[in-house]
């Protein structure tokens, strides 16, 4: 106990009553940075050796540059190795999340363990940024402020994805049920001028990609799985699931009711158009009624004050001035 009794008193000397809580802080942060090799190193997949060994003996064709490129191409190879400490090992939590990141439009395969990178990097550099303040104000700083100044960023920047992928999930639904409406409407007119469904989908996406590219791009996915054969009502419920939308399941469910009582796809979509107007309009008179006690608010915030400060301030000045002539 007399090392440790000498080790405490010579960093409180050195480093005043900080010393001990930045030398656990800088050993955590060691024992962190070591163990990390060891954690994410990870073997590689023979199969992708033999993949990548195939691409380079192969020679290259002249047309090759000028191929398209697929939509979603992966864009974090170079984490596939660091997968097992990425990504959920629980099946339920990787759903959830891949989810999340899909209805917020992100569908590359990478993209939970690119969510959980940007977790642990911004949280370890913000992390590191709250220790480089410390240090800078070690004088005026005392225990407690230095913990808020340190731990608050790394929860920040832990926080900081989830935060961005639910403002992006909320703004992509908000755009679908923006265009639904019409796209309905397109889609009324083609199945009446005499086209089945899957021609519908697939030209109402075409339609609409220059003013709704989020919706004409779950269209088109919807058209293509069609194509490729797989059963309508899975994919109906897959563009459910990937959209996150009320109005959008309830389209799905009216659309495979109807397929299953052989009743007319087109009364349905005349019923359901109608009705998704109305809540279009039901929405923008919501908006409009919550209009005026915003402008309320905005003007007792940013009028009355200076407004106040105006009709007062001289005299609350020519008071102060007498009482300091009175003294």
């Amino acid at each position: 106990m007399g090392y440790v009794d000498q080790a405490m008193l010579w960093l409180t000397d050195n480093f005043g009553e900080m010393g001990p809580l930045f030398a656990v802080g800088l050993l955590g942060l060691l024992l962190i940075l070591g163990s990390l090799p060891v954690m994410l190193k990870g073997k590689a997949d023979p199969f992708k050796k033999l993949v990548s060994g195939n691409k380079k003996a192969a020679p290259k064709k002249k047309d090759e540059a000028a191929q398209p490129k697929l939509r979603y191409e992966e864009k974090g190879p170079n984490l596939d190795k660091y997968a097992t400490f990425l990504e959920p090992q629980d099946q339920t939590a990787y759903s959830a999340i891949q989810l999340k990141l899909v209805q917020a439009g992100y569908r590359q395969k990478s993209s939970v363990r690119t969510f959980h990178f940007a977790q642990f990097a911004l949280a370890i550099g913000l992390l590191c940024f709250g220790v480089l303040l410390v240090l800078i104000r070690l004088d005026s700083v005392n225990m407690q402020s230095a913990l808020l100044t340190i731990l608050i960023p790394a929860g920040a920047g832990y926080y900081l994805p989830t935060y961005w992928v639910e403002r992006r999930r909320q703004t992509r639904q908000g755009n679908l049920m923006e265009g639904f409406p019409d796209a309905l409407d397109l889609m009324l007119v083609c199945v009446e001028a005499g086209q089945s469904l899957d021609q519908s989908i697939l030209r109402v996406s075409d339609e609409i990609k220059p003013g709704f590219p989020d919706l004409a791009e779950e269209f088109g996915i919807v058209a293509n799985e069609m194509k490729a054969g797989k059963d309508r009502v899975n994919v109906l419920r897959d563009m459910a699931e990937r959209a996150g939308a009320q109005d959008i399941s309830a389209f799905v469910t009216v659309l495979i009711q109807s397929a299953s009582f052989g009743t007319s796809i087109s009364d349905a979509l005349r019923v359901y158009a109608a009705e998704m107007r109305d809540k279009r309009v039901m929405r923008a008179e919501e908006k409009a009624n919550v209009l005026p006690t915003k402008l309320t608010l905005g003007t007792m915030m940013f009028t009355l004050p200076p407004l106040l400060i105006i009709l007062i301030g001289p005299s609350i000045y020519d008071i102060v001035v007498l009482m300091g002539e009175g003294r």
